[in-house]
């Protein structure tokens, strides 16, 4: 080799030398990625992972590597949150570097990171703030959407005296009433529950929660790098999705006819009046397909995660006939029957509130969270997470912790009662998450449920159809949303 060659060898190795040390002084300093398994190429730790059991694998896991770990969905970087303590630490400690949405393929893909769920950045900041504000002004916790769910409660009364006492599914029922409350606060209106568009609707949200939890969904956001090859019914979600959002721009073009900013009537009024309000603002992310989206992921959550609620919850109560017993005397001796349940009850009501707080915890209606994402290079503990990295904050670990809840694989509200029967609060009751993306619609969903079990259980028994010491409760361990098995029930008036 030539003098020149050798020469430029050597510096060339001690350039790279150098870079090679400097860029591992950085990693000194500023730490180390969580541990975590091996992953394999490609696939990341996917065969390491029970997609049918994911509750367990996470546990396992998490046994092995401590409360905070890393995974590869593929070659995508996951770190798990596991527990309170980490999760503090990480969404209310440092809860501006953890506000992004983690990116999740099936949700990217339909959603396209509009709307108020699944965007992140400004445009969520601006949306957020704005929906908050405008659901407060409409009453989310205040005395107009009170009466509007009262209203509802009213209807499921009388549909399920329809029944006439005989064996019911509650599914259907039980969809409608939330999806009703959150259609009134969209675009001030409602259904009737034989409706054939408003039966649709539904049809299309139990589908899509469902395939939500197939096994083909959970491989597409797995192997993000293969799901463009992945046959299945997953396909499904982006039709429906279609047809949800279709429904929602017909409702905005609607209200865009008959528009009068200065007396807005319900949340796509105000959405409008501010798209005419920054209408010169080449900037504004007040745009349709923002409005659009954001109803649709307000239908959608609004309807589907307190639907469940209710149908884990009348099951639970169905289970254990002391509960209700309970439940009747208190609502016997506070509200009586001549009056309609209201939220100012639920103070002098510890025991319907305990219950309530318990079907919220046990039913663990999203066990695995949304995903966050971390928006610069964050420090958490002794780890580093890098700028972008997905982020999978844990709830069911904290509902079911051991020792703020103890026998937490037992339903009972004592959980929330202390010794002279007062209602307890607890810091580990976090079924809506914490933090600055905690559910947008906690209040309203509180209300709701607090007064659809209420009502419910003021003007009816709930008997089994069977020995309610056979009855199961036992749900598909699943990721995305957990489902009630299929029961039926009888409501006998009181």
């Amino acid at each position: 080799m030539d003098p020149w060659g050798l020469t430029t060898s050597v510096l060339l190795a001690c350039v790279l030398l150098l870079i090679f040390l400097s860029l591992w002084s950085q990693r000194l300093k500023r730490g180390k990625l969580p541990p975590g398994p091996t992953p394999l190429p490609f696939l990341g730790n996917i065969l390491q992972l029970d997609l049918q059991n994911m509750i367990t694998s996470f546990s396992q896991l998490a046994e092995k590597y401590g409360p905070i770990y890393t995974l590869y969905f593929g070659s995508k970087r996951i770190v798990v949150l596991y527990g309170y303590k980490i999760m503090k630490k990480a969404l209310i400690d440092q809860g501006d570097g953890f506000v992004d949405r983690g990116r999740i393929s099936i949700f990217d893909d339909v959603i396209k990171r509009k709307g108020i769920i699944f965007s992140d950045g400004e445009s969520w900041k601006q949306i957020r703030r704005f929906s908050l504000m405008t659901l407060r002004n409409f009453g989310m916790g205040k005395r107009s959407i009170e009466e509007r769910v009262q209203e509802e409660a009213q209807c499921l009364v009388e549909e399920f005296r329809k029944t006439k006492g005989q064996p019911t599914d509650p599914t259907f029922i039980l969809g409608c009433a939330p999806c009703n409350v959150i259609c009134s606060v969209l675009f001030h209106d409602r259904f009737k529950y034989n409706n054939e568009k408003f039966l649709y609707l539904i049809k299309l949200l139990n589908e899509n929660f469902q395939l939500l939890n197939s096994r083909w969904t959970q491989l597409y956001n797995f192997l993000p790098g293969f799901r463009v090859y992945l046959p299945g019914k997953h396909k499904i979600i982006f039709k429906n999705i279609e047809e949800l959002r279709r429904f929602i721009l017909e409702r905005v073009k609607e209200h865009q006819k008959v528009l009068d900013p200065t007396n807005p009537q319900d949340f796509i009024d105000c959405y409008l009046s501010k798209m005419q309000q920054e209408k010169d603002n080449p900037h504004s992310v007040f745009d349709l397909e923002n409005l659009v989206m954001t109803g649709v992921s307000l239908f959608a959550a609004g309807t589907e995660t307190t639907s469940r609620t209710l149908r884990h919850g009348l099951l639970l109560i169905l289970k254990h006939p002391e509960v209700q017993a309970k439940i009747h005397e208190e609502i016997d001796r506070v509200i009586g029957h001549n009056q309609a349940p209201s939220i100012k009850d639920r103070q002098d009501m510890p025991y319907m509130d305990a219950v309530v707080h318990e079907v919220q915890r046990f039913a663990n209606i999203a066990p695995l969270n949304l995903a966050h994402a971390v928006t610069r290079d964050i420090q958490l503990q002794q780890y580093f997470l890098p700028k972008g990295t997905t982020i999978f904050p844990l709830l069911f670990p904290i509902l079911f912790d051991s020792k703020e809840f103890p026998n937490p694989e037992r339903f009972d509200p004592q959980h929330f009662l202390d010794e002279n029967g007062k209602f307890k609060k607890s810091d580990y009751f976090m079924p809506f998450s914490i933090g600055k993306r905690s559910c947008l619609g906690e209040g309203l969903a509180r209300m709701e449920l607090f007064l659809f079990f209420t009502t419910i259980l003021q003007n009816f028994t709930l008997k089994s159809v069977g020995d309610p010491n056979e009855i199961s409760i036992n749900t598909k361990e699943v990721q995305i949303t957990n489902t009630p098995p299929f029961y039926e029930l009888c409501f006998l008036p009181r």
